[in-house]
């Protein structure tokens, strides 16, 4: 009789175990992430009472809880996890392009290739009446308000890239604090399990839901170990243990360039050994992500490929930010420019192979790093591409009313900033003979339209016999103020202060008008001068240019929101899926719930017979 009391009992623990999990169920029915339990039930020991040579003689003594378990697939939970990522990738992609087309669309009301077209019209309003003192005078307007206008889109590029950094920074921060939290949890679901029979079934959904919110972030792998505590790695690298997590950390380009000295393609130092690239000027303060704990390894390996879904390394919205970034500034340098033929001709004609099939091949080592470092980023493709147009037209502009000869030295000479040249070198110098002069009643030479801010477009040299000869001081891609780049440039100041001086006069002081360096002028504006970027072929002048450059880049926010919303949809069917698994039903929990009252009272009926047999029983022997 006490076994069938027992099966009596254990009929209504379990039912009012299962009450319970139904209840928490129905409780739990809109907490996002929750997944629903199940109680697993199994028979209570057997007793044996006898037997004979056929077989045993058992009796059951009821029922018992097994676990209650959640309802997951494992499948799906890793499915989602890299889909999340990769669609967090592209988000992060296409967000960039975004904002980089708003500042070239629009900019206080005004598309920025209205500028460009304001500064044509004004080129050929000049043209037509070159003795207007107001057509002058818009000329140089217009370039005022061109350059102000592409320097502000340049800053704003440098300041969204200031701004993807805090959003690094805070997606590191957040990363760390899963770590910790996954650890956390660790512990607690351990200690919880330790006698093989509980599952902390709630703190393994808020595990879980931390493990989904990591899975769009970065790339993970993780596997569940026998003590209930999930082990993660991050970019193949272990992030949590059984019993700590690695902390992810940053580091400014400046301090990873010292600690890594062969990652600056062109770096250079001083007498005391410190690096004094003017390129680490532009990147000094852009965030790495790295591993504290491994030396400050790079976390994504940026360096060597770019990411690609054939190589399943798309994933991960950190990523995804850091690769819109870029790792510096973009200039125009950053484009390699193919080498022509024509440069490798002597005086006599003779064609250098040598020389030009070296120029080759450092052109294709060029291009591809320009591929792996710059194309692959949003922000600094823009940078360059767009550095690259106005760089084209500041020299032509100046090239044309200031315009060089090459000269051959036939003596040593030394610049006044220390700088020296040997007889027979080459040296590009003010073509005076040539060169337009201004309006003023000194006929002011070589007044340069824009001007670099802390470099002088030539140096004064006298020659031994009495010469005197204006040396071009050329552009170096090493020193960021030798270079007619955005940030670096301005409107003459001279030419500010004194618009008369514009070079527009013929260079024999005639008193007329240049009109020939005028059209020249025009005629460069309308000729191709450069490709968008080593891997198209189409030369373009520069309102084509432009025109390419911004359907690029529409081009490319195209493709992210294609893969984005595709990758998005991906997310929502696996999660739909997920979510018929895991979620709770309010009507199939009311089923449950039926279920085990049901049950439950039909065991309080079976207690209440044995209860009258037992008194029966006892009745008749008394």
């Amino acid at each position: 009789m006490f076994g069938d009391l027992n099966v009596g009992t254990s009929g209504l623990k379990v039912n009012q175990y299962g009450l319970n999990v139904v209840a928490h169920n129905l409780a739990n029915v809109d907490t996002a992430g929750y997944v629903r339990q199940q109680v697993v039930l199994d028979t209570a020991v057997v007793t044996k009472i006898g037997g004979n040579g056929l077989s045993t003689f058992q009796v059951g003594l009821g029922v018992d809880p097994q676990v209650v378990r959640q309802v997951r697939d494992f499948f799906l939970d890793t499915a989602y996890r890299s889909e999340v990522g990769r669609h967090g990738y592209y988000d992060s992609q296409a967000a960039a392009v975004r904002e980089i087309e708003g500042l070239f669309g629009e900019i206080s009301g005004v598309a920025f290739q209205d500028t460009l077209s304001d500064l044509w019209v004004s080129m050929q309003e000049l043209s037509k009446e070159p003795d207007s003192r107001v057509a002058q005078a818009t000329f140089i307007e217009n370039g005022v308000t061109f350059l102000e206008r592409a320097n502000k889109i340049y800053t704003e590029l440098k300041n969204y890239q200031k701004d993807l950094n805090v959003q690094i920074r805070d997606q590191i921060k957040r990363i760390n604090e899963i770590g910790e939290s996954i650890n956390e949890l660790n512990q607690q679901i351990a200690k919880f399990e330790g006698d093989g029979r509980e599952h902390a079934n709630d703190l393994r959904d808020a595990r879980n839901n931390l493990l989904d919110e990591l899975g769009q972030m970065v790339k993970i792998d993780y596997q569940e170990m026998n003590s209930g505590k999930v082990v993660v790695n991050v970019e193949g690298v272990q992030f949590v243990s059984e019993d700590f997590y690695y902390e992810m950390g940053t580091m400014t380009m400046a301090d990873y360039y010292d600690a890594n000295p062969d990652y600056d393609l062109h770096p250079e130092y001083d007498d005391e050994g410190k690096r004094k690239s003017k390129q680490l000027d532009e990147c000094a303060d852009i965030l790495m992500a790295v591993w504290p704990h491994l030396g400050g390894r790079d976390v994504f390996d940026l360096a060597t490929s770019v990411p690609s879904s054939t190589a399943n390394s798309d994933i991960g919205s950190l990523k995804g930010i850091i690769q819109a970034r870029g790792t510096k500034v973009g200039k125009y340098t950053d484009i390699p420019i193919e080498p022509k033929r024509e440069d490798f001709l002597d005086e006599d004609g003779e064609f250098d192979a040598e020389g030009f099939e070296e120029a080759v091949k450092q052109y294709e080592k060029d291009t591809d790093e320009y591929n792996l470092r710059v194309e692959s980023s949003i922000v600094m493709r823009t940078q360059a591409q767009f550095d690259q147009l106005i760089h084209g037209i500041i020299t032509t502009i100046n090239d044309t009313l200031c315009p060089n000869t090459t000269y051959e030295l036939e003596e040593d000479i030394t610049l006044p900033d220390g700088r020296t040249y040997e007889a027979g070198s080459k040296i590009k110098i003010l073509d005076i003979e040539n060169a337009p002069v201004g309006v003023d009643k000194d006929k002011t030479l070589a007044t340069e339209f824009f001007s670099r801010k802390t470099v002088e477009r030539y140096s004064e040299v006298t020659l031994a016999d009495g010469t005197t000869i204006y040396v071009y001081n050329e552009e170096d891609a090493k020193d960021n103020y030798s270079m007619f780049t955005l940030g670096e440039v301005e409107v003459n100041p001279t030419l500010l202060a004194d618009k008369s001086k514009l070079p527009i006069m013929s260079p024999d002081r005639s008193g007329n008008y240049d009109i020939k360096a005028i059209q020249s002028l025009m005629e460069k504006w309308q000729e191709p001068f450069a490709t968008l970027s080593p891997n198209t072929l189409t030369f373009n002048n520069f309102m084509g240019y432009y025109n390419q450059f911004t359907g690029s880049i529409a081009t490319k926010g195209d493709e992210f929101n294609i893969l984005s919303e595709n990758q998005k949809a991906m997310v929502d069917s696996i999660e739909d899926k997920r979510t018929g698994v895991t979620g709770v039903s309010s009507d199939e929990e009311l089923t449950y719930l039926i279920k085990y009252q049901q049950a439950y009272n039909a065991s309080a009926r079976y207690i209440n017979v044995i209860d009258e047999m037992l008194e029966h029983v006892i009745e008749r022997l008394g």
